[in-house]
């Protein structure tokens, strides 16, 4: 494995949970990558100034932050502060130079069952957010979750769905994330990434593998690559067929990896990222 090889590699900085804000910077540092997908409890924790300062300094770029979103909600108070929240995580990736900003819609609200119209949600806010992203240089990247996590987390589950809304705007402001964890059981989901592509919306890539038995919770029941059933080879290649280029971020939620020590998990992600996504 060379340097080469990593080129691409982001790694999501929930991967590696148990390392501090400094700790993900000494240890990418030392292990030759470059890039890193940060969250905003954490990065709030430690100061978005102060984060931002100390990944300048380690050479190490910020390819997204998670996360924005959960626009559903039917009460107007209540969307009205998930917008305000949404205008302070764009300003966050803004100072941490990134022009990403990944959006998980929100579920349904408390006794609904209307899905048709919690999208209508998603996408009014996208249109109240999007022109105040773009005036900051930051895009809009929404994220389909996996269906099972449509009732409470996310109403948008396929390619398709986040593309319909997507489209609705122009695409510097507001795209896609292709995330393999939530696509991969889609058979549609190689026509999406092509019309993602067309479209130029593919705005973050990101690997997680599905491992069976899920977890109680099924939150953190990401795999390391190479465990479980998805195929990232494959899905590399649609992605770079459709014009895709960028950072390639590995993102999983595994309460396994988290009680390890951190240098030998990033070196395991190392490690299976060339093995199985090369």
């Amino acid at each position: 494995m060379t340097n080469g090889d990593l080129a691409r590699l982001s790694i999501n900085q929930e991967t590696i949970k148990q390392w501090s804000l400094p700790e993900l910077a000494e240890g990418c540092g030392k292990a030759g990558i470059d890039k890193v997908g940060l969250w905003r409890a954490p990065v709030q924790a430690y100061g978005v100034e102060r984060t931002a300062r100390l990944l300048a300094d380690a050479g190490i770029g910020v390819t997204s932050l998670c996360r924005g979103g959960f626009f559903t909600a039917l009460d107007p108070a209540e969307r009205a502060r998930a917008l305000d929240d949404n205008r302070a995580a764009i300003d966050e990736a803004a100072a941490l130079s990134t022009d990403t900003l990944v959006l998980v819609s929100g579920g349904l609200p408390p006794g609904s069952r209307d899905l048709a119209g919690a999208r209508e949600r998603v996408a009014d806010s996208l249109a109240a957010l999007a022109p105040y992203a773009a005036e900051r240089g930051v895009r809009l990247a929404i994220e389909p979750l996996h269906p099972m996590y449509a009732s409470d987390r996310c109403v948008v589950s396929t390619l398709a769905q986040a593309l319909d809304l997507a489209e609705r705007f122009p695409a510097e402001q507001v795209g896609v994330v292709v995330d393999t964890y939530h696509l991969w059981w889609d058979d549609r989901a190689p026509a999406e990434i092509a019309r993602a592509g067309r479209g130029g919306r593919i705005h973050s890539f990101q690997l997680a593998d599905w491992i069976t038995p899920l977890p109680a919770g099924v939150l953190l029941g990401r795999g390391q690559l190479g465990d479980g059933s998805v195929d990232f080879r494959a899905f590399r290649r649609e992605v770079e067929s459709a014009g895709f280029d960028g950072p390639i971020e590995v993102e999983i939620f595994n309460e396994a990896l988290w009680a390890r020590d951190g240098a030998e998990v990033l070196a395991e992600v190392a490690e299976r990222y060339v093995q199985h996504a090369c």
